[in-house]
């Protein structure tokens, strides 16, 4: 190798290099990675011992059934408070960070397993707060991430009312097991 040869090789090195690592951020940005390419999830039972409402990574476990499993958030608003549709989307919204922040703690594959596959959301609607907590219990003992929205009371709600439950993201047949009965908001 000539010196002329060498000079314009180093010239065209660091301009190689950044293309490689812009092609593979591309592809990584653009696959699944292979720990989550699955959208098979099964539900575990709470451990012993687990206190009501908390979740763990163990008890949402993601592996390869033989049947598809999707992923969604369920939204279970309360329709006896005749919240206005403003109303709704903000407690929707605080339902949705809720789950979100739980599941990054005690679900993040399930989490990002439900990102990989479009984040669906349904809202659902309940008659009252008793039917809510018991779909909340419902769904904790299920071993799914639960968040229930209480209303500071600033402005049409009383403080302190439950407004919305957040369920999720687990799998689709988890969920419906808890919610299928209930119509669509």
């Amino acid at each position: 190798m000539h010196a002329a040869d060498f000079a314009q090789l180093v010239n065209v090195a660091p301009w190689v290099a950044v293309l490689c690592t812009l092609v593979a951020c591309i592809t990584y940005l653009t696959t699944k990675p292979r720990s989550l390419a699955t959208k098979h999830c099964a539900i575990s039972r709470p451990l012993a011992g687990a206190q009501a409402g908390s979740e763990s990574d163990s008890n949402l476990s993601l592996g390869s059934d033989d049947e598809d499993h999707d992923m969604k958030l369920t939204l279970v608003i309360r329709k006896d408070l005749g919240m206005t549709k403003g109303k709704v989307a903000a407690q929707c919204c605080h339902a949705t960070l809720g789950c979100y922040k739980r599941a990054q703690r005690h679900h993040p594959r399930a989490l990002k397993v439900w990102e990989w596959s479009g984040q669906a959301k349904v809202t659902l609607r309940c008659d009252d707060e008793a039917e809510m907590l018991a779909l909340q219990q419902a769904a904790a003992a299920q071993g799914l991430t639960t968040y229930c929205v209480q209303d500071a009371g600033r402005t049409q709600i009383a403080a302190g009312s439950r407004t919305v439950l957040g369920i999720g993201p687990g799998p689709v047949n988890a969920i419906d097991q808890v919610t299928g009965h209930l119509k669509l908001y």
